[in-house]
């Protein structure tokens, strides 16, 4: 998978996702490792969600991980504790922020199929 992949598959996650009950601004870098890797952010701003490919130096929270993790955890494949537990899933900053997240309704994205 590639960087702009995961991008554009974070991005469809949160591009319809509800944030009306996240009233503080929030800013996630996410550090993608291995392969697909690259820098990108999520951000809550005015109760909107925005995935955007560029480093926030700003941020609150920060997460390492590798594609195929943050695609499990925000599709909700993989829980937080165990991609943690796993040594998969690192994250440093502002955990009050993080928890705010949880109340993020996503939308879930319909898989594409491939024609043979």
């Amino acid at each position: 998978m590639t960087y702009e992949e995961i991008v554009d598959l974070v991005r469809e996650v949160y591009e319809n996702a509800d944030a009306r009950q996240i009233y503080d601004h929030i800013a996630i870098q996410v550090d993608i490792v291995g392969e697909g890797g690259g820098v990108f952010y999520i951000e809550v701003a005015e109760r909107q969600i925005c995935v955007e490919p560029y480093d926030y130096f700003d941020r609150d929270i920060l997460i390492t991980t590798d594609g195929e993790t943050i695609l499990g955890f925000i599709e909700g494949r993989v829980g937080f504790q165990e991609a943690v537990d796993s040594g998969r899933f690192r994250i440093a900053g502002d955990m009050k922020k993080f928890e705010q997240m949880r109340k993020v309704t996503k939308v879930k994205r319909k898989r594409k199929t491939v024609k043979k």
